[in-house]
């Protein structure tokens, strides 16, 4: 499955969000500009990560008997 940003977070805000690290490196953010980075970049993380879950949902593993069984959550050590 192709990973498309697009699927989970519209270009428009992921172009915010490059803009406003663009500027912070030059000349800085007022802090109107340092909330809206954080809310996006959230907004951004929490996208990206149901994205995954999804496709970690779906993914099956074949035996070489043919069997197919879904992943599993990793167990703690």
């Amino acid at each position: 499955i192709p990973f498309e940003e697009d699927l989970f977070m519209e270009h428009e805000k992921i172009e915010r969000i490059n803009e406003l690290a663009r500027k912070k490196k030059t000349v800085g953010l007022t802090q109107a500009e340092l909330e809206e980075q954080a809310a996006l970049r959230r907004e951004y993380l929490d996208g990206f990560r149901a994205n995954l879950k999804d496709i970690l949902d779906s993914t099956v593993i074949q035996r070489p008997d043919g069997t197919k069984t879904p992943l599993q959550k990793k167990r703690p050590n």
